[in-house]
């Protein structure tokens, strides 16, 4: 990719995303991150690094207590 960056377009409103600060409930705990989502219909896409990455890593410390 030689440096770009890549742009995120929504699937449905074919609109560029945009980084948001979201908040996502797991287990009746918090956390807000921001992520890219569609400025229309809001619906937000979750980078694989983040899923597998910071995500995984609270949902597991959440299930151990």
């Amino acid at each position: 990719m030689n440096g770009e960056k890549r742009t995120w377009k929504c699937g449905k409103c074919n609109e560029t995303l945009v980084m948001k600060k979201t908040v996502f409930s797991y287990l009746g705990h918090t956390v807000a991150h921001e992520v890219p989502t569609c400025p229309k219909c809001g619906k937000v896409f979750i980078p694989e690094e983040l899923a597998e990455g910071k995500m995984a890593e609270v949902e597991e410390q959440l299930e151990d207590k």
